[in-house]
């Protein structure tokens, strides 16, 4: 402090304060040896309040207005009656200004997970960030307990202590809400609200209050984020139809946009198929395939007559090679009669349309009948 600081002392003060900062929330008006003379003014303007300090003790507390302070310390004459202190006046005053107004620019966030658990997915790891506004409600309580003599009190001087504090609550209110992972984007605002008041009534006792409180995101950890997103898969999914074929639509693409692949043509085609086969279903009434059953007041085309039946299934015809000979055809009946002759055994060689070629009789499954007729050679005289 110069000489003019000294000078200027010594008259009668006018106490305001105009804000020039963001994020101050209490500030002491600089008077030189914290001498505030007697009957000095003092200004408070709206979003402010002002605490008298008088002789190291909170004296008042002033909401907006103008004041005339009363103090022991007299110009000039207080400072000369100090002569024993070195010429400073015992008698202190000091005031200080409090900013009442909502500090909006604060944030949250968990730097560790909270673990919660959840009814559907288990014991979960959360992540959670946000914002909250803070506000001075109780000027004096404040000064006891966390400004002090701290000329200038900011808010980064308290943001961290919020934070530990909103972090330290914020599990519970997640635990005790009841509301499931999946709802709690639709409950945050219930939530914020509710940890504002939790908040507002811990803060109770330094003098600060909580007005507003945003969740802005609450985050799970990789793992349950796929298991949503298989979920919501499904969920679009629907039943195992309409999978299928949201499946096949996503092949066909592939395939279409590969047509000179053999892999390509092959999918193309099968799923081709597949379509007009679930077309012809769709248009058919949307049921499986049902076989066409003739109605019995109308002949079937394949029938002469409603009453004449169809005529019987042809028997296959068979070929004997006997001595190098081809001889045939012969139905079952003809066969079993050349066994009973001796003529068709289990070597001989036979053939029917569709084999590839002769084998004997005896290798012939269908045969197995016809050779059971076929006596046993007699025993050796």
């Amino acid at each position: 402090m110069g000489l003019m600081d000294k000078l200027r002392g010594e008259l009668i003060d006018i106490v305001e304060w105009l804000d020039d900062s963001r994020d101050t929330i209490v500030w002491r008006f600089p008077r030189y040896q914290n001498e505030i003379k007697m009957g000095a003014k003092l200004v408070v303007r709206e979003s402010q309040t002002a605490v008298f300090v008088n002789e190291g003790k909170i004296a008042d507390v002033f909401p907006p207005g103008t004041y005339t302070l009363e103090t022991r310390n007299l110009p000039i004459l207080s400072t000369l009656k100090g002569w024993k202190y070195g010429f400073n006046s015992p008698f202190k005053a000091e005031v200080y200004f409090v900013n009442t107004r909502q500090f909006t620019d604060m944030k949250w966030g968990t730097q560790n997970p909270v673990i919660l658990r959840d009814a559907e997915f288990g014991v979960v790891r959360v992540r959670a960030f946000g914002a909250f506004a803070a506000r001075v409600v109780d000027p004096a309580q404040l000064l006891r307990e966390l400004v002090g003599t701290d000329p200038q009190f900011r808010t980064e001087e308290v943001q961290e202590y919020l934070r530990q504090l909103i972090v330290g609550r914020l599990g519970g209110a997640l635990a005790t809400a009841g509301v499931p992972l999946l709802d709690l984007a639709a409950h945050q605002d219930a939530i914020g609200r509710r940890l504002a008041a939790v908040l507002t009534e811990e803060l109770a006792e330094v003098g600060i209050a909580i007005p507003k409180f945003v969740i802005e995101n609450v985050s799970v950890p990789p793992e349950v984020e796929q298991a949503l997103d298989k979920r919501t898969s499904m969920g679009a999914v629907g039943d195992l139809d309409r999978y299928t074929r949201f499946q096949a639509a996503n092949a066909m693409e592939a395939a279409a946009n590969n047509p000179g692949g053999e892999a390509g043509a092959g999918i193309g085609l099968g799923l081709g198929m597949a379509m007009g086969q679930q077309m012809a279903r769709t248009m058919g009434g949307g049921g499986a395939t049902q076989p066409a059953q003739p109605s019995a007041a109308q002949p079937s085309a394949a029938q002469p007559g409603a009453a004449e039946p169809p005529p019987l299934p042809g028997q296959a015809q068979w070929y004997v090679g006997v001595g190098g000979q081809r001889q045939g055809p012969y139905d079952l009946g003809g066969l079993a009669e050349q066994a009973g002759a001796g003529a068709l055994g289990p070597d001989t060689l036979v053939w029917r349309a569709g084999m590839a070629q002769w084998q004997p009789a005896g290798q012939v499954p269908e045969l197995a009948s016809v050779l059971a007729s076929v006596p046993p050679p007699l025993p050796p005289q």
